[in-house]
């Protein structure tokens, strides 16, 4: 799946699309000439700049990037390194804070999710009635990957598959997820089988894992006043575990269950667990 990424600099949007053949971003020139100069027509300023500096004609590619009908559109295409050399061009009074913002800005998108996670135990982005329930989901995978997906916290209608495994048909999503919202959670195992069937369900492009696991926490901590200690969990018995409980939940919640701990209030096991999580996905 081609990856794309918006990012913001001083409220103003950059998009980006992954460049898998060289494992690079490449960001939007028109955004970042938008970022710069702020001119009335940055494409037209941009396309201005091309003509009077033939050089950027050697680095500039095209890519097809969603505009704001949600369409998407051919665009020129800059990497980190094209950037640098445009700052060396266009006259602008942000040239130090865009080098700075570039430094963060290269560092793959879990490690920015990731910091994002830690900040997640300092919120109260949940209101207790809605921990459970599919709003819920949304509003963590929104916080995690706000800026870094376009489809951040939104529920996908298209249909995917992982490893030979088919998730939910988008389409059922009004009938699946309302479901799912009212299984219960008053004990350990009605828990875990509610985790099982949204992992199936797998309401979001990317990044369920993530933000699914947090999600659980949620419901352990609401109502059994504990949580997991996901450093103590192997990663591939949980990815065994995971894939086999659509079918047989067995492994998983013993796996869960031996991990359980009281320790809700401890922070430092809180971001241990995110680096475990992400570890999963890695």
């Amino acid at each position: 799946m081609i990856k794309y990424s918006t990012r913001s600099f001083n409220d103003k949007q950059i998009r980006a699309i992954w460049d898998e053949r060289k494992a690079i971003w490449r960001y939007s020139a028109v955004d970042f000439i938008a970022v710069l100069i702020n001119p009335h027509s940055p494409r037209r300023y941009w396309n201005n700049i091309k003509v009077r500096n033939p050089q950027l004609l050697e680095f500039c590619g095209q890519a097809k990037l969603y505009a704001s009908d949600n369409k998407k559109y051919l665009t020129d295409v800059i990497d980190e390194n094209d950037v640098r050399l445009l700052l060396t061009i266009v006259p602008s009074k942000y040239k130090k804070e865009i080098q700075d913002w570039l430094k963060g800005m290269l560092d793959p998108i879990d490690e920015q999710s990731k910091r994002k996670a830690y900040q997640l135990y300092q919120t109260s982005l949940i209101s207790e009635d809605e921990i459970g329930k599919t709003i819920a989901l949304q509003k963590i995978h929104a916080f995690l990957f706000e800026g870094l997906y376009p489809f951040a916290g939104q529920i996908r209608t298209k249909t995917i598959a992982k490893n030979g495994f088919v998730f939910a048909n988008g389409d059922f999503f009004p009938q699946i997820l309302p479901k799912i919202d009212k299984m219960a959670e008053d004990n350990f195992d009605h828990i875990v089988e509610k985790y099982v069937e949204m992992n199936i369900a797998h309401p979001f492009l990317e990044g369920n894992g993530r933000a699914t696991r947090i999600w659980l926490d949620l419901m352990f901590m609401k109502n059994l006043k504990k949580c997991v200690d996901w450093s103590k969990i192997d990663k591939d018995e949980y990815l065994l575990a995971m894939k086999e409980s659509p079918l047989n939940d067995l492994k998983i919640k013993k796996l869960l269950k031996d991990a359980l701990t009281e320790e809700i209030d401890n922070r430092e096991l809180f971001v241990k667990g995110i680096d475990a999580s992400y570890y999963y996905e890695s």
